[in-house]
C-alpha cells in the first residue's frame, strides 16, 4: 500500500466569497487568482511550515447559490478520479450559501472510502480590495486562517469528508450555516452518524480498488440521473391543512423525488386527514418524504402525538440529521439507487447504522 504522508495536498478551486475582489466584489477568474494565491503562499513567513500543495484543474467555478445537483456531481467525478489516480489528501475551495450541502453530499458519495477531503471557503475576500493595483492579503479576512487551517487537517490525512471553518473542524454531515456574514458562520458537531463513521482509516489497495470499481460503474448513470432529481422542501407555517396538502399534491405528478417536510420543534407537522391521505399518495408513488425539525438543533423526535402521526404514512424520521445533510443523503440515494424501494431500504439501513431509533410501523 502506498504510503502517501509526503504527497502533496491537492487543492480545488470552486469559486466563492474567497476569491471575490474589485469594487462591487466579483469573482476572478481562475487564471487570475490561482497564480496569485500560489504566489501568496509562497511569500508568507510560514510557508516552510506549510504542507505541499498540488494544484488540481476545476472547469466549474460559479457563485455556489448557483450549484446544482449536476454540480455536485461534478465534484464528486473531479475528488473520483484524482482518488483513483493516487491522490487520497483535498482541500476544496468553495462558497459559504452552500457549503454544508457540498460537503455532506461528498460525505455521502464517498462512504467506504479511505479519502481525506476538507471543504472551506470565507466569509470575507482573501485579497485587499482598497488596493486596486496589487493583490494582497487582507489582513481582517477569515479566508487565509480558514485555507491554512484546512491545509494542515488534510496533511493529518484522517479519512472522511470534513469542514474547516473559523478555527474549526467538523464531519460534514453535521454542519450548517448559523450566521449569514458573521466569521463563524458555521458549526458542527463530533457525534456524527453514518456515514461519517464509515470511513476506513486505511484501504488495502485491492479494497480500495473494488471500492473505486463500484463507483465507476455506475458513474455515468449518476450524471444522467443528476439531471432530473429534485429534492423539494415543505415548510410547515400556522396555516390551514390544506396549503401543505396542496403543495404535497402538486408534486406528485412528478416521477419519484425527495421532500422534506419541515415541521415545527421536535418535527411537529399539522395533522388532517387529507394531509395523511396526501403523504399515503407519495409513498404509493415512490416519493421519499422526510421530516425534519425547523430548530437549528435537536433533531425530531416521535414523542409528540402532533408529530409521531406523520409516521404512520411512510414519513422517515430525519433524526439529528441536519437539512443540508437530509438533502445531501436524498440526492445521493436518487443518484445511486434505481428503486424508490431500494433508496427506502438504504437510507433505514444507515440510521439503523448510526444507533438512531426511529419508529417502524
Amino acid at each position: 500500500m502506498k504510503n502517501t504522508s509526503n504527497d502533496p495536498i491537492t487543492l480545488i478551486y470552486a469559486g466563492g466569497t474567497f476569491g471575490s475582489y474589485g469594487r462591487p466584489l466579483a469573482p476572478l477568474s481562475a487564471d487570475v487568482f490561482l497564480p496569485t494565491l500560489q504566489q501568496l503562499l509562497t511569500e508568507q513567513d510560514n510557508a516552510d511550515h506549510l504542507p505541499k500543495i498540488a494544484w488540481h484543474d476545476n472547469t466549474l467555478i460559479k457563485d455556489s447559490s448557483q450549484l446544482t445537483p449536476l454540480d455536485f456531481v461534478h465534484f464528486y467525478q473531479l475528488l473520483l478520479a484524482a482518488y483513483a489516480q493516487g491522490n487520497r489528501r483535498f482541500v476544496l475551495i468553495t462558497g459559504t450559501d452552500t457549503l454544508s450541502y457540498l460537503g455532506a453530499f461528498l460525505a455521502e458519495a464517498f462512504a467506504g472510502s479511505d479519502i481525506c477531503v476538507v471543504v472551506t471557503g470565507s466569509m470575507r475576500p482573501l485579497l485587499d480590495s482598497e488596493m486596486l493595483h496589487a493583490y494582497n492579503i487582507d489582513a481582517h479576512s477569515d479566508a487565509w486562517d480558514n485555507l491554512t487551517d484546512s491545509l494542515k487537517l488534510a496533511a493529518a490525512g484522517e479519512s472522511g469528508v470534513k469542514i474547516g471553518f473559523g478555527g474549526e473542524s467538523w464531519p460534514a454531515q453535521t454542519v450548517q450555516k448559523i450566521h449569514s456574514h458573521d466569521l463563524m458562520a458555521f458549526t458542527g458537531h463530533s457525534r456524527a452518524a453514518y456515514p461519517a463513521n464509515s470511513y476506513v482509516r486505511d484501504l488495502p489497495d485491492i479494497r480500495r480498488q473494488h471500492w473505486l470499481d463500484d463507483q465507476q460503474e455506475v458513474v455515468g448513470n449518476i450524471t444522467v440521473l443528476a439531471e432530473q432529481a429534485r429534492i423539494h422542501a415543505l415548510y410547515c407555517l400556522p396555516n390551514d391543512t390544506e396549503v401543505m396538502s396542496n403543495q404535497l399534491l402538486a408534486l406528485l405528478s412528478q416521477p419519484p423525488c425527495g421532500i422534506i417536510l419541515l415541521g415545527f420543534g421536535a418535527g411537529n407537522v399539522p395533522y388532517s386527514e387529507t394531509l395523511a391521505e396526501s403523504l399515503e399518495l407519495a409513498y404509493q408513488k415512490g416519493h421519499i418524504v422526510v421530516c425534519a425539525s425547523q430548530s437549528p438543533f435537536g433533531g425530531v423526535s416521535d414523542s409528540y402525538a402532533a408529530g409521531s402521526w406523520q409516521y404512520d404514512h411512510h414519513v422517515i424520521s430525519g433524526g439529528r440529521l441536519t437539512i443540508p445533510a437530509i438533502y445531501a443523503r436524498l440526492l445521493w440515494l436518487l443518484l445511486r439507487y434505481d428503486s424508490p424501494a431500494r433508496r427506502r431500504q438504504r437510507w433505514l439501513n444507515n440510521v439503523s447504522q448510526a444507533g438512531t431509533t426511529i419508529k417502524k410501523r
